[in-house]
């Protein structure tokens, strides 16, 4: 084994999807620590020190499993990347030359407030093949803790006040084996895992409980955790001879091998130059098969969305206080808010759509639009026996229509349901709610007839933050099952 990497443009194509997952919902418009939706962070491929993950439903590992056909003495060249969070102290010097802590630090062109910035780390070896096949190969790492303090200076160059960084130590273990598939060629299933391997144990406070007698833990919330964990985790793999096969679209021979993969927590597509099948991005984030950037794109905006448009015309609209709060929250936010300010007239008039289906339908060599008869099909949209709204006869607003009958049980607010997603007309991350009990919070109807289910996961940690703001789940009746004794 071998932590010396393939060359660097053997990933460079990849990359570029590869640093949008990992700085996937950074930081939110309005790019201020100070916004709501920038108090819960950190949601995708976080993976939690061992002790704390299993009682608060995080996982401390990720499973990779590919088929590959590996070709004479390939290599394999692996790289796993990940942010490793730090927390950020802001101090405003005194007069007797000391630091005291601050909730905010106002500058002319910022104003400094607490924040756990990301670092972005990579672990990167190579090891040939015929090794993997040979036995386990492990390379354990270690992040370890440290302390750095950024002088801060007023307009007159006068030092004002100082940022505190802190990081936590961090141990991970990176774990690869490959082994023989039943099949008449040479594949072999790869298995990459990562792992979090930190030793921090939650610090147990022996008083008891006043309602039951019960141990409490203190120190055990999620900020305690994140310092310690490889947020956003995901693996860059890459052989120097063969190819990997697609999870979504393999061939008819290796259609059986495929289904015995088991990915956890993560998702592996090809990746690189379109149709290449030498590297794999094994993400967090459902993706499809050689994800890319869009050639409109202007740049990051860390807003886990596609709405380059309406964020930039937005962030460009903010007030000249909200924007200073953006500048000291986060660099990133800051290169943001320059963005907005500087973009050209033209640059924005880009961003305003591109319709890449047409090009496809154009393409004499593409699907004819008589496949696609199954996105509207009516039948896939449920729709009650009478309409729900008439006009000629009474108001719509009746207490009754807060209630629908499924499998004979009425369902309406507070009923308890198990989710079963349809195959044709989800999105790919419903997949995952499978069986997940679910509370119903409204019975939403269309214009056209049709019944939605406003949904929320049980055990979500988020789900009061949903209620609040209104952004529910949305199932058709037929996708839910009445959960029994609910």
């Amino acid at each position: 084994m071998t932590t010396t990497a393939l060359p660097a443009s053997r990933f460079a194509v990849a990359r570029q999807v590869a640093d949008a997952v990992l700085f996937e919902g950074y930081v939110l418009y309005p790019y201020r620590a100070s916004a709501a939706k920038n108090r819960l962070r950190w949601q995708f491929g976080v993976l939690v020190p061992p002790a704390w993950g299993p009682a608060h439903g995080e996982h401390s590992f990720q499973r990779t499993e590919v088929v590959m056909e590996p070709r004479g003495a390939a290599a394999l060249a692996v790289e796993l990347r990940f942010l490793h969070a730090q927390r950020r102290t802001v101090e405003e010097a005194r007069a007797d030359g000391s630091f005291a802590a601050v909730p905010e630090l106002h500058l002319p062109d910022r104003v400094l407030v607490p924040w756990d910035e990301g670092t972005e780390e990579r672990v990167e070896m190579t090891v040939p093949v015929a090794e993997l096949e040979e036995g386990e190969v492990c390379l354990p790492f270690v992040r370890p803790a440290r302390e750095e303090t950024e002088p801060v200076l007023g307009a007159d160059g006068r030092e004002v006040g100082r940022l505190v960084r802190r990081t936590e130590r961090a141990d991970g273990l990176l774990r690869l084996r490959a082994e023989q598939l039943d099949v008449p060629y040479r594949a072999l299933k790869l298995t990459a895992v990562v792992e979090n391997t930190s030793e921090w144990t939650p610090v147990a406070d022996t008083s008891a409980d006043a309602a039951g007698g019960a141990e409490v833990t203190a120190g055990a919330d999620r900020d305690a955790a994140l310092p310690r964990s490889l947020v956003a985790a995901h693996l860059l793999l890459g052989l120097s001879s063969g190819s990997f096969l697609s999870m979504t679209d393999p061939p008819e021979w290796a259609k059986a091998s495929v289904s015995t993969c088991a990915n956890r927590h993560t998702w592996p597509v090809l990746a690189g130059e379109p149709g290449s099948s030498d590297v794999v991005l094994s993400s967090p984030i459902i993706l499809e098969d050689h994800p890319g950037i869009a050639p409109e794109s202007i740049g990051a905006m860390y807003d886990a969305t596609e709405i380059d448009e309406i964020l930039a015309l937005r962030t460009a609209a903010l007030t000249d206080q909200e924007k200073r709060e953006a500048r000291g929250t986060d660099p990133r936010a800051a290169a943001v808010i320059d963005l907005a300010e500087t973009m050209p007239p033209e640059v924005l008039e880009r961003l305003h759509g591109a319709v890449r289906a047409l090009r496809e339908i154009t393409d004499p060599g593409a699907v004819t639009p008589e496949s696609f008869a199954e996105l509207f099909d009516e039948d896939a949209v449920f729709k009650p026996d009478t309409p729900w709204w008439d006009p000629a006869h009474a108001d719509p607003a009746d207490p009754a229509r807060d209630r629908i009958l499924i499998d004979g049980t009425s369902v309406g607010p507070g009923s308890r349901v198990i989710l079963r997603p349809g195959l044709r007309r989800t999105d790919a991350q419903d997949l995952f709610l499978q069986g997940a009990a679910a509370r119903v919070e409204a019975v939403l109807h269309d214009v056209d007839g049709g019944v939605h289910l406003a949904v929320t996961v049980e055990g979500d940690p988020g789900a009061d933050i949903r209620r609040e703001q209104g952004r529910f789940l949305y199932f058709q009746p037929d996708e839910v099952a009445p959960l029994e004794g609910a």
